[in-house]
C-alpha cells in the first residue's frame, strides 16, 4: 500500500460497530457528567434513556427536522438503538459502576475521544450529501444540514435540558457556541465547497486532513485540559475587525441621554432669552 492510498481507505472506514459504538459511550458518558443526570435515572429511566439517545441521535433528529422528514426516523435503525440502548445502560446501572469507570481511564477516554470525532466527519459529508439530493446547489441549506448533522447534540441541547426537567435558556449554543459546534460549522462550509467543486482538493483527502485535524485538536485539549478554543485568536481579530467598531448599548442610551439633556437646556436657554427680549421691547413702548 502506498502513503496516497491511506486518505482513501480511511475515507471507506465503516463506522458501524466500533466508530458508532465509541460515538455513543462518548455521548452518554457526558451525559451522566451533566449536573442532576444521574438523580434523574434514579427518579425517572425513561426520561434519562430517552434524553440519551438526544445525545447519540441529536443530529439526525435535527437534520430530519429540517428537511421536512420524520424526525423518529433514526428510530428504525434497530441494531443502532439497541447498541446505544445497551450503553446507556451499562454506564448508569452497571452494578459498582464499572463500566464508566473503566471508559473513564484516560487512555481508553481519549480512543474513544478520537473515534467519536472520526464519526463527525462522516456526519457532517452524510448531511451534505443529503441536503443536495433535496436542494440541489443550496449551499446554505448544505451547510445547514450538515452542520446540524455533525453537532446536532449541541444545537438541541436545550431541548434535550428541558426532558431532565431543566431550563437554562442562556446555555443556547446559537449565543455561546461551543468548540465542537464552531468546528462542525467550519467543516459543513468546507464540504459544501468540496462537494459543490469550489474547493480544489479530493473528498477523500479532505475527509482524512479534516479529521487529523479533529482527532489532534480534541485529544490535546483533553490532555491540556484546556477549554479554549483554538479559533480564539482567529474570532478575536475578526470580530475586532468587522464588529468592534459599532458602539455598546450602554454608551448608546449614555449619549442619546445627554444628547437630549442638552436640547433641553438649549431650549429652555432660547424660551428664557425670547421672554427677555419681549419684555425689553414692552418696556421701550412704555417709556
Amino acid at each position: 500500500m502506498e502513503l496516497w492510498q491511506v486518505p482513501l481507505l480511511f475515507s471507506r472506514l465503516p463506522m458501524f460497530p466500533f466508530f458508532d459504538l465509541a460515538h455513543y459511550v462518548a455521548s452518554v458518558m457526558a451525559l451522566k457528567e451533566q449536573r442532576g443526570a444521574v438523580e434523574v435515572s434514579v427518579r425517572s429511566p425513561f426520561a434519562c434513556w430517552f434524553s440519551a439517545m438526544l445525545y447519540c441521535f441529536g443530529g439526525s433528529v435535527l437534520s430530519s427536522l429540517m428537511l421536512g422528514e420524520p424526525p423518529v426516523a433514526f428510530l428504525e435503525k434497530n441494531t443502532n438503538i439497541l447498541l446505544a440502548s445497551s450503553v446507556w445502560y451499562l454506564i448508569f446501572y452497571c452494578p459498582q459502576d464499572m463500566f464508566y469507570r473503566c471508559f473513564a481511564f484516560l487512555p481508553l477516554r481519549l480512543l474513544v475521544a478520537g473515534m467519536k470525532e472520526v464519526t463527525r466527519t462522516w456526519k457532517i459529508t452524510a448531511g451534505v450529501a443529503h441536503a443536495d439530493s433535496h436542494f440541489k446547489n443550496a449551499w446554505l441549506v448544505m451547510v445547514a444540514v450538515g452542520w446540524a448533522r455533525g453537532a446536532g447534540g449541541g444545537l438541541i441541547s436545550n431541548f434535550e435540558q428541558l426532558v431532565r426537567g431543566v431550563w437554562k435558556p442562556e446555555t443556547n449554543e446559537l449565543l455561546k457556541m461551543s468548540y465542537p459546534v464552531k468546528v462542525t460549522l467550519v467543516g459543513a462550509v468546507l464540504f459544501t465547497l468540496q462537494h459543490n467543486q469550489y474547493l480544489p482538493i479530493a473528498r477523500h483527502n479532505l475527509m482524512f486532513l479534516y479529521t487529523v485535524f479533529l482527532v489532534v485538536t480534541k485529544v490535546t485539549m483533553m490532555l491540556t485540559r484546556s477549554a479554549t478554543s483554538p479559533f480564539a485568536p482567529i474570532e478575536a481579530a475578526l470580530g475586532h475587525m468587522f464588529f468592534g467598531m459599532q458602539q455598546t448599548p450602554s454608551k448608546v442610551k449614555g449619549e442619546s441621554a445627554v444628547s437630549s439633556n442638552g436640547s433641553s437646556v438649549c431650549e429652555q436657554s432660547s424660551s428664557g432669552q425670547h421672554r427677555d427680549g419681549v419684555k425689553k421691547r414692552q418696556a421701550k413702548k412704555t417709556e
